[in-house]
């Protein structure tokens, strides 16, 4: 089946969306865990930088190693610089620079809260880039309610104090070139193949947040045994993939249509949390997950979503 035909049937959309956020949502324990197994502390953001840029540097790597695999050319491609570089520093580099920094001085539920303003920054982006992606009334009410779920998912107990300083502006920030860089990679896509793409903008980006953290803590300052290693392939793994699926997503649908998913990832993050960490397991992650997937839904009511050409709007 070919990639378009996929990620433009309805189910194929459901599967990738959803497998995408799930595998996103698996890495915040494993994150966790391999901060436990690396003594990277709270406040050591720069540790934090660096076993991000490994991350993403490997991540790309094995993405090139499947290019290989299939026997796709993985040489330069005259006049892609500008465009990758364009892509790597907002999807990958500032998105994850920022995001490190403002969550090692803010709250764990602030900082999953703020996550959550990445689809609002994506549907606004396209309502001002595409001529074919504006906002509905629905696309709004949609909206509303999936945040609802991701505040309802970070507050087990009933309440929630929320401050704002510069760390949640700077998540904010992070939140916002995550989905610039989103918008970018979709309209990149019409001149790229997505798995070149992909690979080296992250592998730019990658490399960028090593030399951050190497520039403060060196290149080694972590003691890598069996399990913090096959921790950091596997999320290696999930970035790789996880950035494939939803490029291709991205790529062929609107935007204001599958931005609403990125709703599930601190879902799935908190429930796989308890699973794996062992942590408290609330029955309100379930009333968080219905009422996502109901913003989902109703977002999705308007017709089906189908593949269409990029419009780019111009004065």
């Amino acid at each position: 089946m070919k990639a378009e035909k996929f990620f433009t049937h309805p189910l194929g959309i459901v599967v990738a969306a959803t497998a995408t956020t799930f595998l996103w949502g698996s890495s915040l324990p494993f994150i966790k865990k391999s901060y436990e197994e690396l003594s990277i502390g709270p406040q050591d953001f720069f540790a934090q930088i660096l076993f991000a840029g490994y991350r993403f540097v490997l991540a790309a790597l094995g993405i090139l190693l499947v290019m290989l695999l299939v026997r796709k050319s993985i040489s330069y491609q005259e006049g892609s610089w500008k465009r990758l570089v364009k892509v790597g520093a907002f999807q990958t580099f500032f998105q994850y620079l920022f995001f490190y920094i403002g969550l090692s001085t803010s709250s764990g539920i602030q900082g999953s809260i703020i996550a959550g303003t990445t689809s609002f920054f994506q549907i606004i982006l396209a309502h001002l880039m595409f001529k074919n992606d504006g906002i509905s009334t629905r696309k709004i009410v949609g909206l509303s309610i999936g945040f609802l779920g991701v505040v309802l998912v970070n507050m087990p107990n009933g309440q929630v104090t929320l401050n704002f300083g510069l760390s949640e502006i700077l998540l904010l920030a992070a939140m916002f070139c995550g989905g610039l860089g989103n918008i970018l990679s979709k309209q990149e896509s019409a001149y790229l193949d997505i798995l070149y793409l992909t690979a080296y903008q992250m592998l730019i980006g990658g490399i960028g947040l090593v030399a951050i953290g190497v520039s403060q803590v060196g290149f080694t300052p972590f003691q890598f045994d069996v399990s913090s290693s096959l921790m950091l392939i596997y999320l290696a793994f999930i970035s790789g993939a996880g950035f494939v699926m939803w490029n291709n997503i991205m790529k062929y649908n609107k935007v204001g249509n599958v931005s609403m998913y990125l709703f599930l990832i601190p879902v799935f993050g908190v429930l796989l949390s308890a699973i794996i960490l062992n942590e408290s397991l609330h029955l309100v992650i379930f009333g968080a997950l219905a009422l996502v997937t109901a913003g989902i839904v109703i977002v999705n009511r308007e017709k089906p979503v189908a593949s269409q050409s990029i419009e780019i709007k111009t004065e």
